[in-house]
């Protein structure tokens, strides 16, 4: 850095006279009356010129602007969590059902060897059975068709139709394959035979 000369300029060098008071020191101007001090009160009370009052009708146009964008954001962001959670739930729900789909010939299997009594209790496949059947009840996953019901052409496929004497309305007279359902959404149909009135 230069060294700089903060020494007074002789004011005879620049044709200046010093004025000198009675000490010998330069008089100073003095300055008008020093203000009063402004209170907070005094402050907000104040009127405002017209370009701080634009400047403040600006300021709270953009407050309002980005509080609402911020508003917006909020509701998106409420409408995306939502709609993840859904697709959440859908996929699980979907990868139940694909499991599910799976079991299902097994679980026909075991059917199928029920009724031709391979899987009575103290069988080598009874325990297996059993906890198969446990982890597809876990899962929830529900069977429906049972003989004797009314038929509902939404919840049962008609693979023959029998005229049966006494017979007032459609009824399942024999269930060829289980239906099944998981939660609320229908994985396979029940397969029957339905009874119908003769004529």
């Amino acid at each position: 850095m230069a060294d700089k000369d903060f020494e007074e300029p002789n004011a005879e060098e620049h044709g200046e006279d010093e004025v000198l008071g009675d000490e010998g020191s330069e008089t100073q101007v003095s300055d008008p009356d020093p203000q009063e001090e402004l209170t907070v009160d005094d402050i907000l009370g104040a009127e405002q010129n017209t370009d701080a009052a634009a400047e403040d009708t600006v300021l709270a146009d953009l407050e309002s602007a980005l509080l609402n964008d911020l508003k917006r954001l909020q509701a998106e962001y409420a409408n995306y969590r939502r709609r993840t959670e859904d697709q959440r739930e859908v996929e699980i729900e979907r990868a139940k059902g694909s499991v599910a789909k799976g079991l299902l010939p097994v679980l026909d299997d075991l059917d199928r060897a029920e009724k031709h009594g391979d899987l009575e209790e103290g069988t080598a496949f009874f325990p297996i059975a059993e906890k198969l059947r446990a982890v597809a009840e876990r899962m929830g996953l529900t069977t429906y068709g049972v003989a004797g019901e009314a038929f509902d052409p939404q919840q049962h496929e008609a693979i023959f139709q029998a005229p049966t004497p006494g017979a007032t309305e459609a009824t399942i007279l024999e269930v060829v394959e289980i239906g099944y359902r998981l939660g609320s959404v229908e994985l396979r149909p029940a397969k029957v035979v339905v009874a119908v009135p003769a004529e």
